[in-house]
């Protein structure tokens, strides 16, 4: 009879685990430090006029490879940047196919947006109102050079390091992103923190193990500009405090951030005493993330790519361009950018090109890469039209300018006008920009994906009311057993 419990009570525990090589793939992780090797002009602040003055955090560049080489292996970088332009990107795309085989449309290159990080060449040109020095020039030069190669290099690293694993993944929540656009009557007429905005808290992470159970490396995704420091030196803001306490909690395993779709959120309290603060937040829903269920993955990604045009709304006329000239800030020098141009016969642009990507794994989980600094909307309306198990990753494969929403532009303000000169944009975007770019997700993603979205509740419930049943059943066998053997 005691025995009879026990293989009842063994076959309950293990009912909704995995058996043991069922869903092996094989996944490789790699990271190299990408620090600026000596001073360098930095990217997120405008203010800042001159070069990096030391290096308070080491940056890195961090590679997850899914697939064997038969497999066509898919390629997730991350790496500690504000802004990897698209140029950058498909130099190490090309790169990568020529050397490894690997198609564009499985690669993906995802910036954790930190305002404390270098200058590449081509980010956001207009940022600084001003030409920047030879000197300084240069040195931004030399450093996309290195970068390249560095994204180039830990991508090949993890192919090599490919072996056996398991992916599973899950959903937390960190709460210390602000919605940052202050609004009266409609209208944008700050920034500053709105506690009545939207915000995305969501912290979904993807865990890999090896075969044996080790824990090999973590990825997470948050909603939140990386703005807390604001000093000259170098430094990874709160992404990069997250992977440090992560990897000092778990020695040898591998943290990669990115960033979702946060462009109008803050950090909360939003001040440089604070990032360890908000990195810790990050690393400890991390932990408790780690010690509790998970959803397996049980495939690889079915990978897609598009490229589409966005339109931009009513383009100024050259009158409205030679008013702008007139001035001395931001607007006024990339007014004149544009002049010089049109007195060349190049009209500004009424659209840009723009790439959206999405990693389909089965009915398990799907992954959006879209390009830019994409407001709140285009997570939350994602997720409600196609369910949670969704992950939007933002700053990805390009940054092109903000993406603002239909709700965003009606309310003007910086992400809709004030950022654009910097990014060499002559106009918000339009209004059915964001129809555009959604429709486009849902073309991408494969049927099989978007119809578990309709049924993941009834899925989910069903599995924890039948784990609530099993822990029962298992307590209720236990005491049994305890009876039988002590009458």
């Amino acid at each position: 009879m005691a025995a009879w419990f026990l293989i009842a009570v063994s076959a309950l525990a293990v009912a909704d685990e995995p058996l043991s090589n069922d869903r092996l793939i094989s996944i490789g992780v790699a990271k190299v430090d990408v620090t600026p090797e000596g001073p360098i002009r930095m990217h997120g602040y405008a203010f800042r006029k001159e070069e990096s003055t030391g290096v308070a955090q080491r940056l890195w560049a961090k590679a997850l490879a899914l697939g064997t080489d038969d497999e066509k292996p898919a390629i997730m970088i991350t790496v500690d940047n504000c802004i990897v332009p698209a140029p950058v990107i498909d130099e190490v795309a090309e790169r990568l196919n020529r050397e490894a085989g690997i198609p564009r449309e499985r690669l993906a290159v995802c910036a954790t947006h930190t305002h404390a990080g270098p200058m590449l060449v081509g980010a956001a040109p207009f940022i600084f109102a001003e030409p920047m020095p030879p000197d300084h020039r240069a040195r931004v030069e030399r450093y996309t050079e290195r970068f390249i190669d560095c994204l180039e290099r830990v991508a090949l690293d993890a192919l090599v390091a490919r072996r056996p694993g398991r992916l599973d993944w899950t959903q937390g929540t960190v709460s210390f992103a602000g919605n940052r656009r202050k609004i009266r009557n409609g209208k944008w007429i700050g920034m500053g923190f709105n506690p009545e905005g939207p915000v995305d808290h969501a912290l979904p992470m993807l865990r890999v193990t090896d075969a044996d159970g080790t824990l090999r490396a973590v990825l997470v995704n948050y909603a939140c500009h990386a703005t807390d420091v604001r000093s000259y030196e170098i430094h990874g803001d709160w992404p990069g405090s997250a992977q440090v306490a992560i990897e000092a909690a778990h020695p040898g395993v591998i943290a990669m951030v990115s960033a979702g779709c946060g462009a109008d959120a803050n950090p909360e309290p939003f001040r440089e005493d604070h990032v360890e603060e908000h990195g810790q937040a990050v690393a400890d829903e991390v932990e408790r993330l780690l010690a509790g269920p998970m959803r397996p993955i049980r495939s690889l990604p079915e990978c897609r790519m598009k490229r589409i045009d966005v339109p931009l709304g009513k383009l100024p006329g050259r009158a409205e361009w030679e008013r702008q000239a007139a001035g001395n800030d931001r607007p006024a020098y990339y007014a004149r950018a544009v002049l010089e141009r049109m007195d060349r016969g190049v009209e500004p642009p009424a659209s840009f090109s723009y790439l959206v990507e999405t990693w389909s794994f089965g009915d398990q989980l799907s992954i959006v890469f879209l390009p830019g600094e994409v407001v709140v909307d285009y997570a939350l309306r994602l997720k409600r039209e196609l369910g949670d198990d969704l992950w939007v990753t933002a700053y990805a494969n390009d940054v092109p300018c903000y993406i603002a929403s239909r709700r965003v532009i009606a309310e003007g303000g910086y992400e809709v006008t004030g950022a654009m000169p910097s990014y060499d944009k002559p106009a918000a975007l339009a209004p059915e920009a964001e129809d555009l770019i959604v429709a486009t997700v849902h073309e991408l993603l494969p049927e099989q994906a978007k119809s578990q979205r309709n049924r993941s509740g009834g899925r989910e419930g069903d599995r924890s009311m039948f784990s609530a049943i099993r822990l029962v059943f298992v307590s209720v066998c236990f005491r049994m057993l305890t009876d039988i053997s002590n009458p």
